[in-house]
């Protein structure tokens, strides 16, 4: 079967935690990307900002991107899948965790990201309906 390491983007660059959220925009802007992975000093993940996150929990709220730290928004243990992991369960944890991306880690370290998009592509028809159904609904 499929593993994530296949099928993910490699190469995924992460926010540091202490650089603000307005840096956090401007890079996912360079890149053409709607989520950083946020990594603290350790080099370990902390979580994920995502373009609605910036528009909802800063622009919309009055808040200044220029002035909170991404770090901030880190919230519990990120939801992450092992390079390894096949498309099952790759499909599996976006379920359980309604989430469109998932870091892919091969140890401790980042080595890429899965989209909804990428698990699409590898997973038969029926699979890919019942995520984008299970992505869909609250």
């Amino acid at each position: 079967m499929t593993t994530a390491r296949e099928i993910m983007t490699p190469g995924t660059e992460c926010i540091g935690a202490e650089e603000t959220v307005l840096v956090a925009a401007r890079k996912m802007t360079e890149l053409g990307v709607g989520a950083l992975p946020i990594c603290g000093t350790d080099n370990k993940l902390k979580g994920m900002l995502t373009d609605r996150d910036i528009v909802v929990k800063f622009l919309g709220a009055g808040r200044d991107p220029g002035t909170t730290n991404a770090g901030e928004l880190a919230q519990g243990e990120a939801v992450t899948i092992g390079a390894d992991d096949d498309a099952g369960e790759i499909l599996r944890t976006m379920t359980a965790h309604k989430v469109r991306r998932l870091p892919v880690i091969d140890g401790h370290d980042l080595v890429g990201m899965v989209a909804q998009a990428d698990v699409a592509r590898a997973l038969a028809d029926p699979q890919v309906g019942d995520l984008l159904e299970a992505l869909s609904t609250d």
